[in-house]
């Protein structure tokens, strides 16, 4: 029933933005994944920072489990993203990202000793 709850709130809320900000475009913002040049550096890092970050929240939201050796990873991306970040020194991503390094540094730190 969570399960069920959970996706109509997804769909419900998802629907009701994307409607908001126009379905076209949420389109074309998708669409630039597929444009010649989009992947340049700071693309490509902020892509493996989200999955990363994905890859560490995921398993405890789906299954309570955590694998706190992501986190390595998180705390590399998190540090690369702010670095190649210049061009889209956002304050939310900087403030975001530094206290991502400083989750990861708890949990690495807890689980080594």
């Amino acid at each position: 029933m969570e399960a069920i709850i959970a996706a109509l709130c997804f769909f419900t809320i998802t629907a009701f933005v994307y409607f908001k900000v126009g379905y076209a475009n949420i389109g074309r913002s998708y669409r630039m994944w597929f444009q010649e040049g989009y992947w340049v550096n700071y693309n490509v890092v902020e892509a493996g920072a989200w999955i990363a970050k994905a890859a560490v929240i995921l398993p405890g939201l789906i299954w309570q489990k955590e694998i706190w050796q992501l986190h390595l990873v998180t705390l590399f991306t998190s540090g690369l993203l702010i670095w190649v970040s210049e061009r889209k020194l956002l304050p939310t991503m900087v403030a975001f990202n530094t206290l991502w390094i400083g989750l990861s540094s708890v949990v690495i730190v807890r689980n080594i000793f």
